[in-house]
């Protein structure tokens, strides 16, 4: 088991995203991610989702994603209310390893921490250690 702060910063390589913040939140099932623009397309008759993410070093310049890694899932949000939400397949880079990662693409600009991560990530070995933060970051800094 890894120990797990509050508050951490992870890499989404696919993404081409380092350092972004996150947010522990054992209330949440699915892990999200903020992102805008979301819709299914078709190119030469295979579907995509395709997507925008805000850099985290630059709100103002977002990057568009596409990929086939997708589902659609039925979502309660944080006020009980039922959604249908684009689930995406990715990795994430915490404690210098790599995990795959499902992650729901939701509007979530207006919040602090522009990932969560939810139970289904954290049952891969994680203890969340609520006294604690930047983790997993700290340890990244040190091995620089």
């Amino acid at each position: 088991m890894k120990l797990i702060g509050r508050i951490d910063k992870a890499d989404f390589p696919e993404l081409k995203i380092q350092n972004i913040k996150i947010k522990i939140d054992t209330g949440a099932y699915t892990s999200s991610i903020n992102s805008h623009d979301v819709k299914e397309t078709k190119i030469n008759n295979e579907c995509y989702l395709e997507f925008k993410i805000l850099s985290p070093s630059n709100n103002s310049k977002a990057k568009t994603f596409r990929t086939k890694k997708y589902k659609i899932k039925t979502i309660k949000n944080s006020f009980g209310d039922t959604e249908q939400r684009f689930i995406i397949e990715t990795t994430i880079i915490i404690f210098g390893e790599e995990y795959t990662i499902d992650l729901s693409l939701s509007k979530r600009y207006k919040m602090k921490y522009p990932v969560l991560l939810g139970r289904k990530f954290l049952n891969k070995g994680f203890l969340v250690d609520t006294s604690q933060k930047n983790i997993s970051f700290k340890l990244k800094q040190k091995k620089l």
